[in-house]
C-alpha cells in the first residue's frame, strides 16, 4: 500500500492531490522551484524540497533530481499531476526501475499515445473512428501540399509529439500551409524534441467532447461520461462543462462504449481521457488520448460523485475498481472555468503581484486555487492561477451560479480573464448551448468590437 507519495508538480493540481492524500492518510512530499518557495501547496505538504531554479528544465523536468528526492525520502510512489512529467514514458520507466510506483499507465502506453500517429493507428485497430488524415509523418512542404490536394482544405497541421495546442495550426490554402509547415515543425522540435508533422481534415464547427475512463489492473474499465470542452482560446480550453448539452443519449452511449473499448484494446490502466471531435451530425472522431489526470477532472467528479485522484491511488495499489458501469449516473450539471493571469483581450500573460484575492463561496461552488493574496505570479509557468467549478441541478442553475460566483471573484494587482468569462457566460449563444470550438472567434471577439 502506498504510504508516502512525492508530487512531481506544482500549483493547484499539487494542492488538489495533497487534499485527497490527507483523506487517505498518505504522507505527501512537495517539490518546488526557487520561484515557488511561497506557493500554497508547498506548506500544505508534510515535507517539501527545493529542486532547482525557476526554469522547468532545471526543476520540474529534472528527472534525476526528482527521483533523487523520492529515494531520499523513501516515497513509495510519484504522482505526476498533469503537464511536466505526466506523459513522459521515460520518466515512468525510470520510476519503475527505482522500485517507485508511477501513478499513471505503463511507460509503453504513454509513449504509444504520445505519438499522435501511433495513437491514430491504435484507435483504428480498436475500431474507433479517427479524423481523416495522414497515417505517417509528412516529411516535407512539397509532400504536405500534395496531401492537402487530396484531403482538401481546411486542414489541421499538427506535431506528432504535440500537446496543449503547441505545434498545431489551421491552414486554409497552399500559401498558408507552406508558411506554417516549417515554423510549426521548428516550434515542435523546440518544445518536444521532435519536429515531425502530420495532417488531419479540420472538422468545421466541431465540438470538443471527451470521455473520462478509469481502468484497473484486472481488466475492468468504466467511463465517467463526457465533458464538453469546446470553448477554447489559442487551441487551449477555457470553459468546460459536464454533461454535454449537444449529444443525444444514443451518442453518449456510443462514445462511452468506444472509449472503454479503446482502453481495453490498449490494456490501459489508471485514469485517462479519450478526446473526440463531434461534428454537427453527432459523428465523432478520435482526436487524442491523455494518459493522465486532466485539468477539467473536477466537473466529472461533481456529476458522478467519484474522487478521481482517490481512484488513481486505488488502481496504483492494484485494487479492483469499486464501481460498475451500470451503477454510474449523471447527477446535475457542472461547469468549470479556468482563471488565467492574462489580458482578456490579447490573451497575453499578466504576471505580477496579487494585492488582494477573494474567492466566491457556497456549497455548490468549488475553488481549486494555486495562489493567495500577496502572492507573486511569475512569468515562468502557465498563467492559470485557479479553477472555479460550480454544480447546479441543471444547466440553467449552473450558469446562474457561475455568473454570481464570477462576480464575487476578486483578484487585484494583475489582469485576469474574468471579464472574458463573464462575457461568455452571460451571452445568448452560450446560454443556448452553441458552444463549438469556434465560439471565441465567432462570438466573444466580435462582442468586444461591438462594445
Amino acid at each position: 500500500m502506498i504510504k508516502k507519495v512525492l508530487i512531481a508538480n506544482r500549483g493547484e493540481i499539487a494542492a488538489r492531490i495533497i487534499r485527497t492524500c490527507k483523506k487517505l492518510d498518505i504522507l505527501t512530499v512537495a517539490v518546488y522551484s526557487e520561484a515557488d518557495q511561497k506557493a500554497p501547496y508547498v506548506s500544505m505538504a508534510d515535507e517539501s524540497y527545493l529542486i532547482g531554479p525557476p526554469r522547468v528544465n532545471e526543476s520540474y523536468l529534472n528527472t534525476e533530481k526528482i527521483l533523487s528526492v523520492a529515494k531520499e525520502v523513501n516515497a513509495d510512489a510519484i504522482h505526476p499531476g498533469y503537464g511536466f512529467l505526466s506523459e513522459n514514458g521515460d520518466f515512468a520507466e525510470a520510476c519503475k526501475k527505482e522500485g517507485i510506483i508511477f501513478i499513471g499507465p505503463s511507460s509503453q502506453i504513454i509513449k504509444q499515445m504520445g505519438d499522435k500517429i501511433a495513437a491514430r493507428k491504435e484507435m483504428q485497430k480498436a475500431g474507433v473512428p479517427v479524423v481523416p488524415g495522414t497515417s505517417e509523418a509528412v516529411p516535407s512542404v512539397e509532400e504536405a501540399l500534395e496531401v492537402a490536394g487530396q484531403i482538401g482544405y481546411p486542414i489541421m497541421l499538427k506535431a506528432t509529439a504535440g500537446g496543449g495546442g503547441i505545434g498545431m495550426q489551421v491552414v486554409r490554402s497552399d500559401n498558408e500551409l507552406a508558411k506554417a509547415f516549417e515554423s510549426n515543425s521548428k516550434r515542435a522540435l523546440t518544445f518536444f524534441g521532435n519536429g515531425a508533422m502530420f495532417m488531419e481534415k479540420k472538422i468545421e464547427n466541431a465540438r470538443h467532447i471527451e470521455i473520462q475512463v478509469l481502468a484497473d489492473h484486472h481488466g475492468n474499465v468504466v467511463h465517467l461520461f463526457e465533458r464538453d470542452c469546446s470553448i477554447q482560446r489559442r487551441n487551449q480550453k477555457v470553459i468546460e462543462e459536464a454533461p454535454s448539452t449537444f449529444i443525444s443519449e444514443k451518442t453518449r452511449e456510443e462514445m462511452g462504449s468506444a472509449a472503454v473499448k479503446a482502453a481495453k484494446t490498449l490494456g490501459y490502466t489508471n485514469a485517462g481521457t479519450i478526446e473526440f471531435l463531434v461534428d454537427q451530425n453527432e459523428n465523432f472522431y478520435f482526436l487524442e488520448m491523455n494518459t493522465r489526470i486532466q485539468v477539467e477532472h473536477p466537473i466529472t467528479e461533481e456529476i458522478t460523485g467519484t474522487d478521481i485522484v482517490e481512484a488513481q491511488f486505488a488502481i496504483a495499489n492494484n485494487e479492483r475498481l469499486k464501481i460498475d458501469q451500470h451503477e454510474l449516473r449523471i447527477d446535475g450539471h457542472a461547469i468549470e472555468v479556468r482563471i488565467y493571469a492574462e489580458d482578456h483581450v490579447s490573451f497575453f500573460p499578466s504576471p505580477g503581484h496579487i494585492s488582494k484575492l477573494e474567492l466566491p463561496k457556497g456549497k455548490s461552488v468549488r475553488n481549486e486555487i494555486a495562489v493567495t493574496s500577496e502572492y507573486d505570479v511569475t512569468p515562468f509557468y502557465d498563467p492559470m492561477i485557479g479553477k472555479l467549478i460550480v454544480k447546479g441541478n441543471n444547466r440553467d442553475d449552473a450558469i446562474n451560479l457561475l455568473k454570481q460566483a464570477l462576480l464575487e471573484y476578486k483578484v487585484e494587482g494583475i489582469k485576469t480573464n474574468i471579464p472574458m468569462l463573464l462575457n461568455i457566460v452571460d451571452s445568448e449563444p452560450f446560454k443556448k448551448g452553441k458552444t463549438t470550438t469556434a465560439f471565441v472567434e465567432e462570438h466573444y471577439l466580435p462582442s468586444l468590437t461591438k462594445n
